[in-house]
């Protein structure tokens, strides 16, 4: 695969959309998981595991536009917790 920032934020960006949205769901159908927003942390995580894997195989932009949008996500969530 070619290394490149805008891959990285794609994959960034599409990546913890998809267990997000399952979580949500989960959270939404159980009681006890109401206030269990670490587990929307956790899907933002993956960020950090793919972003580690695209270090590891010398594609430093795609790993950098994968962190790049970690920070995006990150916001997102305060944004949530907050208002």
């Amino acid at each position: 695969m070619k290394d490149s920032v805008w891959k990285g934020c794609a994959l960034g960006l599409i990546v913890p959309v998809i267990p997000g949205l399952l979580v949500w769901m989960l959270m939404q159908q159980v009681t006890a998981l109401k206030e269990a927003d670490l587990l929307l942390i956790g899907c933002v995580a993956l960020n950090a595991w793919m972003m580690h894997y695209f270090f590891k195989r010398n594609q430093e932009s795609t790993g950098r536009g994968i962190l790049s949008v970690t920070f995006l996500w990150a916001f997102a969530f305060f944004a949530y917790k907050t208002f």
